[in-house]
């Protein structure tokens, strides 16, 4: 379609045409030259006069004899037609085929062009997300996160706002949005850490003990002088490992009185509960297919500072010794943790920095996200190759981002200020910054603002005048709430509630004591409350030695005989193809620990079942696989959707 005629002042680069249909700013057009055949060009300004309307454009470039890309040295020809960019003709240019491999984040804005980021290129050459506050920094993460997550890439993101657990949940709401897009709502399975008395249901992270002298003063959260670096340095001589009760005793032992602000400093790092002798495994955080939540919603900043340096520098030391696989860091809020040194330096400024410009080469990932731009470390924002620059007002902000953003040009950096949400400037991708809009999430998103205006919730209101039964009880309820299931639910649903009795049980092993939760009907051990997911403790004891050889072989993996499975397969604990039922635990009781405890609610309720087993057996039961330290009888909240 021929949008008009080129008039005035034409350069290589440069030149404008008298508008004959309606078209709009950043739109992409192709206009013929006598030398280099059709070119890619995009209007970046439009003027209307009493004359009419101008559009200015710039040239983008053309593709030569040998399929390279090459940009016009020579001007177009005065009056020439300037047409409608073609879909394929644009692919073509800027190189935007479609590619399986990558990461689908959304289409080109105006066009149904698909739009992916080359995952290797996040890998090794790194991210950022910047945006002011609402205007969808966490909500494209999150698109992010899930085409990272398609890819089996393990995945650890350091969240200070709790906006990424609800990804475990499906995004019915937007089910029509993702039809338009090809996709389907779809959950994930993360893994949240965090502190149980802050965050309820996140598992308890624990920071490894195994510092050096070095780490422990970078650690302290007060700049100590030379003098009582040197007492502390005294005390540690003396210590093989270190514990910190076992320093404060060598701390009070010595003779200057430079101690007593050291002691007051370590005490306090004791008391933040963060350091253990069984620390959260590292293999366990980063694993193939694993979303990794650090949740340190609610804690003081010094705490948060300390989990993220130590977290990021033992992964980083990690990874270039491979031990652990290649993974991808997503840092929220990040000038907060590695801010530009006029704004003062963080605990974690040091490891960030060095991650930024060396975790390339050791195959570690990293997405760096904020809202004040202009307060990110300069040199970790500059190694961000890619770049999603969402809407940005504020002017040191969007200087920030100019410097940083390769190609950007001063319309499209004005641009920025107006974006609407849910559209990108996408740099990084082709040689020239695209705007995008973000395709729909598919699993749920959790970082909407809270409404402090809403005087009370109708649909809790609802829910609770429509139980009949309301008692103090002991119970365990998941962290869904009613709302939630109807929230993500497709139409209307009825929810009723259902009370499971249970108990938790305190166990001990080797590694120390855990809990696990179990059903007072059949014994069961209930590993996703969430789901409401229960499996059984195979009863070994009625198996024959062959039978138990044989599943010994299956959980091996070793391929078996039909004669050898078929017993084992009738009794429920084989798959008809040889492999172990997911009805059963076979691997360490531990794996399928509760970090919740017992509390007392005045809770409402639909159903409530009597339980079937009592104390004495469940003990006896479990008592052949781990050692049962304690007994709480409970109630576990089950949802049933009707």
């Amino acid at each position: 379609m021929i949008l008009g005629h080129i008039v005035g002042k034409i350069t290589p680069t440069d030149f404008s045409f008298k508008l004959e249909k309606e078209t709009k700013k950043f739109e992409y057009v192709q206009v013929y030259h006598q030398v280099y055949d059709y070119v890619l060009c995009q209007v970046v300004d439009i003027e209307r006069t009493d004359n009419g309307s101008i559009a200015k454009c710039k040239t983008i470039g053309y593709k030569d004899k040998d399929g390279k890309v090459k940009y016009t040295r020579m001007p177009f020809d005065s009056g020439v037609e300037v047409l409608e960019a073609e879909d394929d003709f644009i692919k073509d240019i800027i190189k935007l085929e479609d590619d399986d491999k990558g990461s689908f984040i959304g289409k080109l804005e105006g066009r149904d062009i698909k739009i992916f980021l080359d995952m290797n290129k996040l890998l090794t050459k790194h991210c950022a997300v910047l945006a002011k506050s609402g205007a969808g920094k966490s909500y494209s993460v999150g698109v992010l996160a899930e085409e990272i997550l398609d890819r089996k890439i393990p995945l650890l993101i350091i969240d200070p706002h709790g906006e990424y657990s609800k990804m475990r949940f499906e995004n019915t709401k937007e089910k029509e949005r993702l039809e338009k897009y090809g996709l389907k709502p779809q959950a994930y399975d993360v893994k949240e850490y965090g502190d149980p008395k802050v965050n309820e249901g996140v598992i308890p992270l624990k920071l490894t003990k195994d510092i050096t002298n070095s780490e422990l003063i970078h650690l302290l959260p007060a700049k100590l002088s030379s003098t009582q670096v040197g007492v502390l340095y005294s005390a540690l001589k003396n210590i093989e490992q270190l514990n910190f009760n076992e320093l404060l005793l060598e701390l009070e032992r010595d003779e200057s009185s430079a101690k007593w602000s050291i002691i007051n400093v370590i005490e306090y790092l004791n008391n933040l509960n963060i350091f253990s002798d069984s620390p959260t495994s590292y293999s366990e955080l980063i694993a193939p297919g694993n979303c990794s939540i650090i949740n340190v919603k609610g804690m003081p900043p010094d705490i948060q500072e300390i989990i993220v340096y130590k977290l990021c520098k033992d992964l980083f030391e990690l990874r270039k010794s491979n031990k652990i696989p290649p993974f991808f860091l997503i840092l929220e809020e990040a000038h907060n943790f590695c801010p530009e040194r006029s704004f003062g330096e963080s605990k974690s400024s040091k490891i960030l920095r060095t991650i930024a410009s060396e975790g390339r080469k050791f195959g570690m990932g990293f997405c760096v996200i904020s809202q004040r731009p202009a307060r990110v470390d300069k040199s970790v924002l500059s190694q961000c190759t890619t770049q999603l620059v969402m809407k940005v007002t504020n002017p040191n902000d969007l200087k920030a981002i100019s410097n940083s953003v390769e190609g950007i040009t001063a319309e499209s950096e004005s641009e920025v200020k107006n974006l609407p949400i849910g559209s990108a400037l996408v740099s990084g991708v082709v040689d020239i910054p695209l705007f995008v809009n973000i395709r729909p999430r598919k699993s749920m998103h959790g970082g909407e603002a809270v409404n402090i205006l809403e005087e009370e919730d109708k649909d809790v209101m609802e829910e609770i005048k429509s139980f009949e039964k309301k008692d103090m009880l002991p119970v365990i309820k998941p962290r869904t709430s009613v709302k939630d299931i109807k929230l993500v639910a497709d139409g209307e649903v009825e929810v009723k509630t259902k009370l499971i009795p249970a108990a938790l049980l305190t166990c001990a092993d080797k590694e120390g004591e855990f809990k696990v939760l179990v059903e007072l009907l059949d014994g069961s051990v209930v590993v996703d409350k969430e789901k409401y997911l229960t499996k059984k403790l195979p009863d070994v004891n009625s198996l024959t030695s062959n039978e138990l050889a044989v599943l010994k072989k299956a959980f091996a993996k070793q391929a078996l005989d039909d004669d050898e499975a078929a017993n084992l397969i009738e009794k429920g604990y084989l798959n008809d193809d040889g492999s172990l039922s997911d009805d059963y635990i076979f691997s360490k009781l531990r794996s399928n620990a509760i970090y919740e405890d017992v509390e007392f609610l005045s809770m409402s309720y639909d159903d409530k079942l009597e339980p079937v087993l009592s104390e004495e057996t469940v003990k006896q039961k479990f008592s052949k696989v781990t050692d049962v330290k304690g007994f709480k009888k409970c109630f576990v909240v089950k949802y049933e959707v009707r």
